[in-house]
């Protein structure tokens, strides 16, 4: 499923193409790209949810002003990310890409991929399509994919 919404966010982010296009030509679309159809619609869901994510009146977390709250992990969070990504986590939110309510959102997102292990790759791309998603939230995205496409000058120790 991820891999179909790699697919999806690196075909049409960027391009001049129509975002919002028929979802049976892009069922068809992604069939004729070698994908499986069950997870065509697992990412077709996965995509709907993280669109419903910009209402409020639906996710109540999003009329709460961010804070700077810790986020403790739960075992199965913890086994599902590494330490390595929820250090990542915490460094955007520290430099303010995120905040505490995009995170949650991040997690929310995470959680629905249904895997049992995120790679640290993995996360910053969900990281990336939360934001775009996210009303006002331009420049971290701008910053977020910084982070994913240039090379660190060295280890931050």
């Amino acid at each position: 499923m991820f891999d179909i919404l790699m697919y999806l966010f690196e075909n049409y982010i960027h391009s001049e193409a129509e975002i919002f296009v028929e979802q049976n030509e892009l069922t068809d679309e992604l069939l004729r790209a070698g994908f499986n159809q069950g997870e065509i619609y697992k990412a077709l869901d996965w995509l709907e949810q993280l669109a419903d994510l910009q209402h409020s009146d639906e996710n109540p977390y999003l009329n709460a002003k961010p804070d700077h709250a810790t986020r403790i992990y739960t075992d199965s969070e913890c086994n599902m990310l590494d330490v390595e990504s929820r250090g990542f986590l915490m460094f955007v939110e520290q430099v303010g890409v995120i905040d505490s309510t995009t995170r949650e959102m991040v997690m929310d997102c995470l959680f629905a991929l249904d895997k049992t292990y995120i790679s640290l790759d993995d996360l910053k791309w969900v990281i990336l399509m939360v934001l775009f998603n996210v009303p006002g939230k331009e420049h971290a995205y701008a910053q977020m994919e910084d982070l994913i496409f240039t090379e660190p000058a060295s280890v931050v120790h």
